[in-house]
């Protein structure tokens, strides 16, 4: 196959499950291997910078309103202590990743552990859209380190980072917009992050660029789908969730028969 439609099969395939709870690492290694296409480290940063820009459009007033209430110290507004919650669900996976970065990287296209991420993923998901708990209107600052926790443990390849921070905080209590609201946010320092320790003093070629604008473009579309279609109930979830573990189960017969 041609590789400038290959590249763009990856980009939109970034931008549909970088924020569907399905794994976008998962997907893009079963997918570059049925493509046999390999863009390497700077291709993937160029789609996830695609998909992080999707957030800053579709939240950007409340990026800016967070941010605002961060500089003036006003810890204490519904804004101030959203943006120290984000600060707090950060931590986990900002300290994990920095000292497990390279060892994941060795794993990263490893079917069986692919397949048990989607497993675990799916699992979280059927979880989440049964009716446990009680329902509460924001998560607390011990709730936010919970979901950070869940954001940390998606280094592992084919366990959603959307999905495990969505999962969590509707098993903590939150209704499914508000939690997808806050695990997207808690997005941005995460992958801003990553991408700034894979690229270094590095700049992005102008090639790339379309790579970025198309997982822009899907991504952000993706978004808009979500919170108008899917996220209107969590038994929602359950889809995604059965398509991870058939999923998982369709990896583990391959590599069986492999």
């Amino acid at each position: 196959m041609n590789e400038i439609v290959s590249a763009l099969i990856l980009a939109v395939i970034q931008g549909i499950t970088e924020w569907m709870p399905i794994s976008s690492s998962g997907h893009l290694v079963i997918f570059d291997r049925i493509l046999e296409y390999n863009g390497g480290l700077l291709f993937e940063v160029a789609l996830h910078f695609g998909t992080l820009m999707a957030v800053f459009v579709y939240f950007g007033k409340d990026i800016s309103d967070i941010i605002g209430e961060l500089i003036r110290l006003r810890f204490e507004s519904e804004n101030g202590k959203t943006g120290i919650k984000l600060i707090i669900a950060s931590i986990p996976a900002g300290v994990i990743g920095y000292f497990t970065m390279y060892f994941f990287d060795s794993i990263f296209s490893n079917l069986v552990i692919i397949a048990f991420g989607f497993g675990i993923t799916g699992l979280f998901l059927i979880i989440a859209s049964l009716n446990l708990g009680k329902k509460r209107e924001d998560l607390s600052y011990a709730g936010a380190l919970i979901a950070g926790f869940a954001q940390a443990i998606s280094i592992v390849p084919g366990i959603s980072r959307s999905g495990a921070t969505i999962a969590s905080s509707i098993m903590l209590g939150l209704e499914p917009r508000k939690a997808a609201r806050f695990s997207f946010l808690m997005a941005i320092p995460v992958i801003f992050g990553a991408n700034i320790l894979i690229i270094g003093n590095q700049r992005l070629p102008e090639g790339l660029i379309w790579a970025t604008l198309a997982s822009f473009i899907v991504g952000l579309l993706t978004m808009h789908i979500l919170f108008k279609f899917v996220l209107t109930s969590k038994k929602n979830l359950r889809w995604f969730g059965g398509y991870a573990l058939l999923l998982a189960l369709g990896l583990g017969v391959y590599i069986y028969l492999v």
